[in-house]
């Protein structure tokens, strides 16, 4: 998870963007990215830096669906739940993920870090249904089998 010693990090992004008060959202979007999340002490630390209450900085990071204030893992995997998907059997899908990853209702990331499982509404593929996507890449007609195979791939490709 974060380390003190990453502010280095946080006053590289803020530099990128000049320390500018309406680039909050770019600096919010590249803090997540370098840490995969939104640490309550980067915040703290970004409004000081920006001259902002934290109030303003959470208010930002709560407002928007894609940030997270909590920690993911480096795999994050979104099962698309829509209708198209839905009514070809994404919910299979779910639990065959949930089942291998010994995830549970609230627990969406494993032990481990290395994956976080999410349910989406849309991720606009629906003529490719059933879709997941694992960090962006999308993945078509997505079957429990062939999911349950990207997940032992990934999980090779991290050892």
């Amino acid at each position: 998870m974060y380390m003190p010693g990453q502010y280095s990090k946080v006053d590289e992004i803020l530099e990128l963007h000049g320390y500018n008060k309406s680039s909050v959202i770019a600096i919010i979007q590249d803090i997540q990215k370098e840490f995969r999340y939104l640490p309550a002490e980067i915040l703290s630390y970004v409004a000081k830096k920006l001259g902002l209450s934290e109030a303003k900085i959470y208010s930002v990071a709560t407002f928007y669906e894609n940030f997270s204030l909590e920690p993911k893992g480096k795999y994050v995997i979104r099962i698309c739940d829509g209708t198209a998907c839905h009514v070809r059997k994404s919910i299979p899908i779910l639990n065959a993920i949930k089942k291998a990853l010994n995830l549970s209702g609230k627990k969406h990331t494993t032990d481990d870090m290395l994956f976080t499982v999410e349910t989406v509404s849309c991720l606009g593929a629906c003529g490719l249904a059933p879709v997941i996507t694992v960090n962006d890449t999308v993945y078509p007609k997505a079957t429990p089998e062939s999911v349950i195979s990207l997940l032992n791939e990934l999980k090779e490709k991290s050892e």
